[in-house]
Parts: structure tokens; C-alpha cells; sequence
């Protein structure tokens, strides 16, 4: 499908769904419709009580996502509430059994690791100590790969990859345990090294190494079939390791490598419709049919490696047309407008009682579920890598620059260890960056560090340069400071053309003097004076009236900014939004470039995440939009 069509497209599923839902995209629609039918606790399957279970962990990493990328705060409300339903105060988890080895136990420790670092508390913390002390006594093939279950000695199936290492990886971040990534490389090595069958490039679901299992190829241990689903755990699972596995480690390029060498065979092997068959080397064959997980599996592995750039860009249109076949195929619509998702296989497995044989007509003999969370979670996450498809290319090779020199500051992490922080890309917590960063990768833009002094050389290549609140002597030991070198190197970067903006503080929080002489070259000066100064839960004390067709904040009302410093203008500087006679935000053209100068930090991780502020402040879409403007600014 033609890049044009496929926005057509998405356009008329946007506008013309069916009742109240029909200005939401797929996503959210999915997700509510979900929410609706799950209201208290999740229920997996036919189960008529909620269990600790990888399929509610694939649901809520959906839900992540989708409140990385919207600031509603109705996803995060709902992981918090399912998880609390299982993880007691001393860290133990309702119904987990430790003893079981089973690393379908892992996927929903992801939240558990959210949860603590957006919460502290100690609870979530133990329970993912407590998941990690499984993978350290699990049992282990001759090689070291992970056994699927205890139950199944000796087996390594596709999708314990997705099950046990996106966690593992997160977790080996979030707690400092580097040696573990070199034990996550092997776990896909060897699925590279027995289980890819060389006629197809397809993967068999599972490899018994001691080739005792009546399932396995006595030469090679497989499995005999190409089932979908298992292989969309393991497309899954790379794409998803991929987004917090050290970039400096050596195994990195690898799991590159086995996507990119994988999804050519996705594209080769998915049908005319858009989606791909239950077995899927055998097309039309007695039985077989369209599934529905499968499908969304390789669309979000597709449109997601487009968009990280490790795939080539290609393939979006695959992924396109899958999406569009997900939802001639699979969705199903109610007056309301509640959607569902059909056809997706109930279960997929190898041995156990009774005994799978792994045979064509096994895979084809499992029922299918209509709103299987095992469709439900890749559905949103595709849907949503599809609508981030369709504005990914606005900034594509911008670089956007986040000053690291001025502002300066550490603390002691979640690990323990010293970390930088205070208004970082990396920093995941309320005082970091890391939504308004994701919001300028949505798009197409590339976020970096500048731990150095702006030179000329050092901002050759940005687009965009920020420099955030710098420190004073009180928050960092040897502050460094604006100077006359820095200013002359700034200016000359913007007349060129960039963009650079400036967030002050307030007087106490803001080394101002330097700071000062640096936006008062392009006409607007820091003067002293604090406004909006917010005690306890008075938010209206911080709010901010955006101003009728304003050209940056299009169509918001209501901002929060609390404690910021108020700006007086110069020259040809003009105030973007003023407030009771006071400049709070102001902009300046210079040469070729453009300046944006605001009293606050406001749109750190804190005011935007939807967790404090009342809903009636819109500084999430203001950040979205701020980051759209700044980009567009850019030459």
C-alpha cells in the first residue's frame, strides 16, 4: 500500500469509526474497550479468578506505552491497580510459585520494575528480586540456554525469549547486574544457532537437546512446524531487548543482525490480505487460517524496527498492511463502539498431558478466543507504532541536543549507584526528561547528551540545543558556568539557523547571573521576580491561560507552571504568553535562527505524566506541541 492510501486509510478509521469512540485511534480504542470489559482485575482466559500470568503483563506493557506516549494517566491507575491485586507488602506475589521454573512467570515483573521506580516502595522492589532469584536457580540446557519450564526438561521454545529476557534485560539495567547481558546474547545465539530451519528462515517452535522428546527431529531437535505466534515471541522479544540493552555492549549488534535478517522472511511469508497464517509456511492449506496475535506480533516488530532504524524503512509498508489487515480480519464492532479482537488460538504448546505433538494438525486442533490477551497486548502496541508511523517522519536526522555541562547534577540511583539526573533524557523518573524526549523520537528525531561546552564543533550537527535550569554552587560542587566563549559560540549556532531554547527556575533553584547574559543577547532577560508560587496542592496558584490561536500551544487553554521566573523583553523579542502583566514565555528570531525562553523546567516527567497535576492542565499536549514547534523551526 502507497504511503498516501495508508494515511487515507488511517484517517477514515480515525473519523469514521462507530459512535462515541470515533475520534480515538485503534489504540486507545482497544484499550478502553478493554478496561470496560476488565474493569477490577484482569481475567486470562476462561479462568474465573485472576492469576500472576504473562498475558496480563503483555496487556499492561501495551498500557505502558500508551501512557509513555498520550500522558493519560487512566494506564498507569490501571497497572498499579492489577499489580497490587497480587504483590503483598513484604514483596511475596499471589499465586507465584517460585519452585514451578516457570519463565512464563517473568513478562509482568516489566511493571513491577515501572512500578518501583515511579513509586519507591519497597514492595515492588522485593517482587523483582524475588522473579530475578528464579532465572538465577533455573534449570539450564548443557549450553546454558533456559529450559521453558521445569516440566519441559531440557527444551528451549520461542517464546520463553520474550517471556524471560526483555524482564531480565530491564531488570540487569535497573539494578546494575552487567554480566547478565552477555547471558541474555546467548539465549538468542542459540536460538540463531539450532532453531532456524535454512530452506525457510523460519523458526521451529521448540529444540529438545536431548532429543528424547517424541516432538523433536532425532538430528536436529525441532519441533516439526512453523507455528506464528511462537515465532512473533521471539520477533517481539528482539525488538523489545533492543530498547534498553547497552548500546556500548559488544553482543548488541547481534540481536540487529537477527531482526534484520528476520524480517525479510516475515514479508515473504505474510499473505495477500495483510496478516499471517496459523502455520505459516502453509498458506491455504486444509484448516489453516489468518491469526490474529501472530499478526500483530510482526506488524509491531516490523514498524518498530522501522522506526528505532534497524530496519530499513521498507518495511513500514509491510507493517501497514498488516495493520490494515488486522482490522478487515480481526475487528469486530459494537453500536457503542467497543471494539474486539477475533481469531486469536487460545494456546499453542509442545508435550504435557494431554500430549502435544506439535504436528500441523495439533496447532489447527486448539480453539480460537475472541479478546485472547494474548491478541489484546500486541494489538495496542502495533496500533500504536502505526499511528506514531504517521507523523515519524517530520525530524528525521534532527538532532536534538540536551545540554549535560550547565546542568550538571547526581545522585545516588535505585541501584545505588551514582547517577546523573534532574531534567535528563535518561532520567525515567518525575525529574527527568525521558516523556518529552520519547515524544521528539516519535518524531523521527534523535535525542543526545551534551556533557560538554557548546562549541562550534559540539552543536555542528544540532538542530536543537536546550540548556535547562544551571546549577548553582548549592547543587553541584564546581558549577560550570555560563561565560562570554559560550555565548559567542551559541549565537553564532543560532544565526546559522538552530534553535535554541532556554528554561530557567526560579531565583533560588537557577544560577541566574551567567544564564541571564546569555538570553539577553537575543532580547530577553531573567528579572528576578518569582510569580506563581504554589504551596501544597494549590494548583491554581501555577495556572498558566494560554491565549485564543496561539501558535505554538494550538488549541490548549490551561498550562501549570509553579515557582518560575518572569522575563522582561528587548529588541525584537516578543512574549509568547503573558500572565497578569508578567512575561512568562517569550520567543526571538536571530539571523536565521529562533529563541525560546520560558522561567521553568515545566514540562519535566512530573507535570506531565498525568500522576499529580489535575486533569484540567494540558502540560503533556503542550509538550508534545512545544516539541513539534521547535522541530519545525529547524532548518
Amino acid at each position: 500500500m502507497k504511503i498516501k492510501q495508508f494515511f487515507l486509510f488511517l484517517f477514515t478509521l480515525f473519523f469514521f469509526g462507530i459512535g462515541t469512540a470515533q475520534d480515538k485511534p485503534w489504540s486507545v480504542r482497544m484499550a478502553e474497550s478493554f478496561m470496560d470489559t476488565h474493569k477490577d482485575s484482569i481475567l486470562v482466559g476462561d479462568k474465573k479468578f485472576s492469576r500472576w500470568d504473562y498475558e496480563q503483563g503483555l496487556v499492561l506493557e501495551g498500557f505502558k506505552r500508551l501512557w509513555q506516549h498520550s500522558g493519560d494517566v487512566r494506564y498507569y491507575n490501571y497497572i498499579k491497580k492489577d499489580i497490587d491485586h497480587f504483590v503483598q507488602e513484604d514483596g511475596s506475589i499471589r499465586t507465584y510459585k517460585l519452585a514451578d521454573y516457570n519463565i512464563d512467570n517473568m513478562p509482568t515483573g516489566r511493571s513491577l520494575l515501572l512500578l518501583y521506580q515511579e513509586t519507591k516502595k519497597e514492595k515492588y522492589k522485593k517482587a523483582a528480586y524475588l522473579l530475578r532469584s528464579q532465572l538465577s536457580s533455573h534449570p539450564r540446557t548443557k549450553e546454558n540456554g533456559f529450559w521453558h519450564k521445569k516440566r519441559y526438561p531440557n527444551q528451549m521454545w520461542l517464546d520463553g525469549l520474550y517471556m524471560g529476557h526483555p524482564f531480565y534485560t530491564e531488570f540487569s539495567v535497573q539494578f546494575n547486574e552487567p554480566a547478565n547481558f552477555n547471558d541474555i546474547a546467548l539465549q538468542f545465539a542459540l536460538v540463531e544457532k539450532h532453531m532456524i530451519d535454512p530452506k525457510t528462515g523460519l523458526l521451529y517452535h521448540g529444540y529438545d537437546e536431548s532429543r528424547e522428546q517424541p516432538w523433536a527431529n532425532r538430528a536436529t531437535g525441532n519441533s516439526p512446524n512453523f507455528w506464528g505466534r511462537a515465532l512473533g515471541w521471539y520477533a517481539m522479544a528482539l525488538v523489545d531487548v533492543l530498547d534498553v540493552f547497552p548500546k556500548d555492549h559488544p553482543e548488541r549488534g547481534k540481536f540487529i543482525t537477527y531482526l534484520q535478517r528476520l524480517a525479510p522472511v516475515l514479508v515473504k511469508y505474510q499473505d495477500a490480505s495483510g496478516c499471517w497464517w496459523q502455520i505459516l509456511d502453509r498458506a491455504n492449506d486444509k484448516g489453516n487460517y489468518l491469526e490474529a496475535s501472530a499478526s500483530c506480533m510482526f506488524t509491531y516488530t516490523l514498524a518498530k524496527g522501522v522506526r528505532m532504524g534497524y530496519l530499513n524503512a521498507s518495511f513500514l509498508s509491510a507493517a501497514q498492511k498488516g495493520f490494515q489487515g488486522i482490522i478487515s480480519n480481526f475487528i469486530s464492532t459494537e453500536p457503542s463502539g467497543k471494539i474486539h479482537l477475533e481469531k486469536t488460538v487460545s494456546v499453542g504448546g509442545l508435550g504435557g498431558t494431554p500430549y502435544r505433538d506439535g504436528s500441523y494438525e495439533y496447532y489447527l486442533s486448539e480453539p480460537l478466543r475472541k479478546d485472547d490477551l494474548k491478541g489484546i497486548g500486541p494489538f495496542i502496541k502495533a496500533a500504536l507504532e502505526i499511528e506514531i508511523a504517521a507523523t515519524n517522519t517530520l525530524a528525521k536526522g534532527k538532532n536534538v541536543v540536551l545540554d549535560y555541562y550547565f546542568n550538571n547534577e547526581s545522585r545516588k540511583g535505585l541501584n545505588g549507584q551514582t547517577e546523573r539526573f534532574h531534567y535528563t533524557w535518561e532520567d525515567p523518573m518525575d525529574s527527568g526528561f525521558s516523556l518529552w524526549g520519547n515524544l521528539f523520537r516519535e518524531y523521527g528525531a534523535t535525542t543526545l547528551p551534551l556533557p560538554t561546552a557548546p562549541t562550534a564543533d559540539a552543536l555542528k550537527d544540532a538542530k536543537v540545543y536546550i540548556i535547562v535550569d544551571p546549577d548553582t554552587k548549592k547543587e553541584t560542587a564546581a558549577p560550570n558556568f555560563i561565560g562570554p566563549e559560550h555565548i559567542k559560540a551559541i549565537k553564532a549556532w543560532v544565526k546559522k539557523g538552530g534553535v535554541l531554547m532556554l528554561m530557567g527556575n526560579d531565583t533560588s533553584n537557577c544560577e541566574q547571573k551567567h544564564f541571564n547574559q546569555l538570553t539577553q543577547a537575543f532580547g530577553i532577560g531573567l528579572t528576578g521576580k518569582n510569580r506563581n508560587m504554589v504551596k501544597n496542592d494549590l494548583y491554581e496558584h501555577g495556572k498558566v491561560t494560554v491565549p485564543a490561536g496561539h501558535p505554538i500551544f494550538k488549541g490548549l487553554s490551561t498550562l501549570f507552571i509553579k515557582e518560575l521566573v518572569t522575563l522582561q523583553l528587548s529588541g525584537a523579542a516578543k512574549s509568547s504568553i503573558s500572565e497578569g502583566g508578567d512575561v512568562v514565555m517569550a520567543t526571538a528570531k536571530y539571523g536565521k535562527g529562533t529563541v525560546f525562553v520560558v522561567g521553568d523546567p515545566w514540562i519535566y516527567n512530573e507535570y506531565v505524566n498525568g500522576k499529580r497535576l489535575p486533569a484540567q492542565y494540558e502540560n503533556f499536549q503542550a509538550a508534545r506541541l512545544l516539541a513539534k514547534w521547535l522541530l519545525e523551526q529547524s532548518k
